[in-house]
């Protein structure tokens, strides 16, 4: 991740000057944007051009002077010239952020595109390279805030003395005001007139919870790539205290997770556990015993190889509340990424997800003879005995003329596709990409996109 040139904050101007020097329309925008805050906007132009007169602004229609900046918070230069040069000067000998409309190099500060919503503001900024993916990017937040999303934040400034005053715990104060903000019953009394009674009596229903129970979330982080979790999975992940991860999951959507939230890494890796699943479940019941909401982050779909099973049994044993996140779990993301129809009419009537990482020679009968059938296997875990396990599928009765598909590191970037036939994948050892695999095998695998794949030769797999 990049760093940042400018450091991201709200500038007060309460009581203050907003100077905008230039009469044209890109004074003119710029005093739009000024005029949503609660500083006087003058307006300095020998030349007015644009009409501002339906703005709550001070015009002045004469050349700049110095002494236009006392008590002067920001300064926009919007024209060119002498006046213009004039105003940077005097700008800058009293330290007054600058700002050069079109000229990033002469910026203090930019104007970032500001979603509104008093007093919440979100402002989304480029630095001056992308102003129109700026508002691009403001475009969609606008589309997933509801419009009285301001009215609630005032709500939460009311009571915030009050909450402070009932509940000393800082974890459940942020509970409750988290409750507030996302609560559409709340959101309903608002717009009825009722919201200060409705959010008086949650708070007091919070603080005589003292602070609430703990909470489990067993969340699917999908297959590695943080745009493939779901919207629910992120916001959870903005409530959690404490996230608890494994390894495969990937860094970035950790940091989905609040800057303050602890997070613990169980590393569970194949060959390599630093945690045993009885000590992971110690401690998310320890963890969410003593009040905290924590957000079990697991690879793909928690409920697909993920044994979380065993983490709700021992959830349930002590009496811990907990909810399940759905993820996208690899064979669904292995099959996106080839646009394979794993179920397709008259071909494949089913998909069967398996993990062939111990499977014995019954698990291999029914797998050979459901393929045979017609229907679609995902095999999970299988990358180092891929070769071993397609021989005995075709030693119970598969043909080896069915087509194979694998999928290396399924829904990421690094991506690897390799494709060919059963017998092809029995013939010899595979060099495959270092990551997790999903082996696709059945007649449905054929009609996949795997022209970019490396393929199934006679003597293993050879790079295309």
């Amino acid at each position: 991740m990049g760093q940042l040139n400018t450091f991201p904050l709200s500038y007060k101007v309460q009581g203050q000057r907003i100077v905008i020097v230039g009469g044209g329309d890109e004074a003119l925008n710029k005093t739009r944007l000024a005029t949503k805050t609660t500083a006087l906007v003058v307006i300095i132009s020998r030349h007015i051009e644009a009409d501002f007169s339906a703005l709550p602004v001070t015009v002045i229609e004469r050349a700049f002077e110095p002494g236009d900046l006392d008590g002067t918070a920001l300064v926009f230069v919007a024209e060119e010239g002498a006046d213009a040069q004039a105003a940077k000067l005097a700008a800058r000998a009293r330290g007054i952020p600058l700002n050069v409309v079109d000229v990033p190099a002469e910026c203090d500060f930019y104007t970032p595109s500001i979603i509104d919503r008093a007093p919440l503001t979100i402002a989304i900024s480029s630095e001056g390279d992308a102003p129109v993916l700026a508002r691009l990017v403001r475009a969609r937040i606008e589309a997933m805030l509801s419009p009285r999303i301001g009215k609630i934040a005032g709500l939460a400034g009311s009571l915030r003395h009050k909450a402070e005053q009932l509940i000393h715990d800082g974890a459940a104060r942020r509970r409750f005001y988290e409750a507030l903000v996302t609560s559409p019953a709340i959101e309903a009394a608002e717009q009825r007139g009722e919201g200060v009674a409705a959010a008086t009596e949650l708070l007091t229903q919070h603080a005589a919870a003292n602070g609430g129970a703990g909470v489990v979330w067993l969340i699917g982080a999908g297959p590695g790539s943080e745009d493939l979790l779901t919207l629910r999975a992120q916001r959870l992940l903005q409530e959690a205290d404490v996230i608890v991860h494994d390894q495969l999951v990937p860094e970035a959507v950790v940091e989905m997770g609040r800057r303050d939230a602890e997070r613990i890494s169980v590393g569970k890796a194949k060959g390599h556990h630093s945690f045993s699943q009885a000590q992971i479940n110690t401690l998310i019941v320890r963890l969410a015993g003593q009040g905290k909401r924590v957000a079990r982050l697991k690879s793909g779909d928690p409920m697909i190889f993920g044994r979380a099973g065993e983490e709700i049994a021992a959830l349930r044993k002590a009496g811990i509340g907990y909810q399940i996140v759905p993820g996208v779990s690899a064979a669904l993301a292995a099959a996106a990424d080839t646009a394979t129809p794993v179920t397709l009419r008259k071909v494949s009537s089913g998909f069967i997800m398996a993990t062939a990482h111990g499977a014995d020679d019954s698990d291999l009968t029914h797998w050979a003879a459901l393929a045979q059938s017609g229907l679609t296997l995902a095999l999970y875990m299988g990358k180092s005995i891929s070769a071993d396990v397609a021989s005995r599928l075709i030693g119970h009765g598969a043909s080896a003329a069915l087509p194979v598909g694998i999928v290396v590191n399924a829904g990421r970037a690094d991506k690897a596709l390799y494709s060919g036939t059963l017998g092809g994948l029995a013939n010899g050892a595979v060099d495959f990409a270092d990551g997790p695999a999903i082996i696709f095998v059945g007649e449905a695998v054929a009609a996949g996109d795997w022209g970019d794949a490396a393929q199934v030769a006679a003597d293993g797999f050879k790079v295309a």
